[in-house]
């Protein structure tokens, strides 16, 4: 295989929450690799200042746009006003996500619905949106943004976990659906990541001492430690790849 079969050049990738933290490095990234980035936020603003500094990074030109992934009517309308303008999308990256944490007999219904239409009910209405077009086409990858938390469980975050596990699945009957029609659908389930996000966990020093142990690696992950792995899986390279979650995760799923 050449490397020529991991090219993204002339392919349109959004990636949801892609502002800041992973999604920000994962956008630059699939810029990186030559795909037209939709960098996608709720401001924006914000949105279209990190694609101008996507563009300048990599010299490959990115867009922004904004909207409400929990949001059925403005998913479909921002993809819309894209596909009208740019094509169907190639590539979508369901990265938008929250965390909530907080003892059982204490998380809110509030949280939960929260957790529950962020990090899984907008990969769903974003990938069946999606969907459309690139069925019309008979190609399309999209890949969804687990967690370990897929597959492990901590106190507090029972809620974020069940999310995280039902991408997995949600991955699975997406494929079902999708793969006689040519679109690709798996996910990359990282492990912890040093982020903006985790930066008070990372300063924690028992945390972080924790994360290390428990780690055969080693160490916290760096985001830039996902960018191969989602190119891999938004590329050629990965044409015989479906319904498949990656771990990333420096091998803490694998261990006890």
């Amino acid at each position: 295989m050449s490397v020529a079969a991991f090219d993204l050049s002339g392919r349109l990738a959004l990636v949801t929450g892609s502002t800041r933290g992973i999604g920000r490095t994962l956008a630059e990234g699939l810029s990186a690799a030559g795909a037209s980035v939709v960098v996608h936020g709720r401001s924006l603003e914000q949105a279209t200042a990190e694609a101008a500094a996507i563009t300048d990074a990599t010299g490959t030109p990115a867009l922004a746009t904004a909207f409400d992934v929990t949001d059925t009517a403005q998913i479909d309308a921002a993809l819309t006003a894209l596909e009208a303008e740019h094509g169907a999308l190639d590539v979508l990256v369901n990265n938008a996500g929250i965390q909530r944490r907080a003892p059982l007999t204490e998380f809110t219904d509030e949280d939960w619905d929260d957790l529950v239409a962020t990090n899984l009910s907008s990969a769903f209405k974003c990938a069946r949106r999606a969907a459309a077009g690139m069925i019309a086409r008979g190609s399309g990858r999209i890949i969804n943004i687990g967690s370990v938390q897929s597959q492990l469980a901590r106190p507090s975050i029972a809620a974020y976990s069940a999310t995280k596990g039902g991408i997995v699945m949600l991955t699975k009957g997406l494929t079902a659906d999708l793969a006689p029609h040519g679109v690709q659908v798996n996910a990359l389930a990282p492990g912890y990541f040093a982020t903006e996000l985790t930066a008070a966990l990372v300063a924690d020093e028992e945390f972080s001492a924790w994360v290390a142990g428990r780690t055969p690696a080693g160490r916290w992950g760096a985001t830039e430690d996902l960018v191969g792995p989602l190119v891999f899986l938004a590329s050629d390279a990965a044409a015989f790849v479906n319904g498949q979650t990656l771990y990333v995760d420096g091998g803490m799923t694998a261990v006890i």
